[in-house]
Parts: structure tokens; C-alpha cells; sequence
């Protein structure tokens, strides 16, 4: 992960994220309770492993029968916030261009909701793969949305000065499962 220099501090490791993730998939099996087609997506990079890991769970605790997994490339954001796509891009895979999503419901997974561009995209392309209904999870909800795009399971709602980072550390990514803060060092 490259990030800029400053004071981080971990507010989740590997034990509590490991209860975050169990509370995020009793949620998420509660929506999904009663639907005969599930999909679960990940949204690349770091929303793919959490899928797979809330997935896991959601199947182990809950008994949900395999879904269909799949993943979505999209960029907006550097993981240190820097802007690097004024229009958020989504790239679909040649696989999923035929894909029939109809009559299925669709958990998307992300690692953080920051201002909502990555979500609303991601709905965009998928309302239009005509779903029974889309719902959204992620790890860590910022709280500071711009566009009407909210999550329907939340691990962690981190209100942090809007200068301040959170960096979500999954596996295989970065070796350590763990949230951490960074504030950044400021530049006079």
C-alpha cells in the first residue's frame, strides 16, 4: 500500500476484524435469507478477499449455499485518496459482458465507502444486468458520501477528519489483516 508518510494508528487487527466480518455476515445472511439466486461481488482489489471471506462466513455460520462470485475492476481513488480518475472507471471483463444476472439478488462488496462514486458505478453497471434487488456491503463506512449511495451492511462507521486516511490491510494484499488510521504529515 503506498500512502504518504505520517502517524497511523490501528484501530481493528486480525481478532476483531475476525468479529466484524462474523457480524457483517450474520447482516448480510439476514438479507439474503430466502433468495433462490445469489451473487456475491467483490469489488477489486481489496473488496474481492472480503467477499470471499465474508462469503465464507455467511456460508459456515449461516448456511448459505454457494453463490456466484465474481469481481469488478474499478478505479477512482489511490488508497491514499489521491484522485486518479476523474470519471470512476469500471472495466468489464469479456466474461461478464453476456452475463445473466436477471431474477438474482447481488451483494456488492467493498472495503471502504468513501464518497460513493466506486458504489454508484458499480449499481449502474449491475441494474442494468436486470437483478431482483442490489444490496451493499463494506468495512468501513466514512460517512462523508456525496452522492445518495449508502451501504446495507456495515462492519465499521468511522467518522475521521476528511485529511485523514483509513487504510484497510487484507490479505493477500498486505500480509497483516487490519485497519489502520493515517494522519498524513502536513505539508506547509
Amino acid at each position: 500500500m503506498t500512502a504518504p508518510p505520517g502517524a497511523r494508528t490501528c484501530l481493528y487487527d486480525a481478532t476483531e476484524l475476525a468479529a466484524v466480518i462474523d457480524e457483517m455476515a450474520r447482516q448480510a445472511a439476514g438479507l439474503l435469507r430466502g433468495c433462490r439466486q445469489v451473487a456475491v461481488i467483490g469489488i477489486l482489489r481489496r473488496g474481492a478477499p472480503l467477499a470471499d471471506r465474508l462469503t465464507e462466513r455467511m456460508m459456515g455460520l449461516y448456511g448459505l449455499a454457494q453463490p456466484l462470485r465474481l469481481d469488478l475492476l474499478v478505479k477512482r481513488y489511490a488508497d491514499d485518496l489521491t484522485l486518479l480518475h476523474p470519471e470512476t472507471q469500471l472495466t468489464e471483463q469479456a466474461q461478464h459482458a453476456a452475463l445473466d444476472l436477471s431474477g438474482y439478488t447481488l451483494l456488492v462488496v467493498d472495503d471502504v465507502l468513501y464518497t460513493g462514486h466506486s458504489i454508484l458505478k458499480v449499481v449502474e453497471y449491475l441494474a442494468r444486468k436486470q437483478p431482483a434487488e442490489i444490496r451493499v456491503a463494506v468495512l468501513v463506512d466514512r460517512g462523508v458520501t456525496r452522492l445518495p449511495v449508502r451501504a446495507d451492511v456495515v462492519g465499521a462507521r468511522l467518522d475521521i477528519a476528511p485529511s485523514d486516511i483509513i487504510e484497510c490491510h487484507i490479505p493477500p494484499y498486505e500480509p497483516d489483516f487490519r485497519i489502520d488510521l493515517l494522519k498524513p504529515e502536513r505539508v506547509d
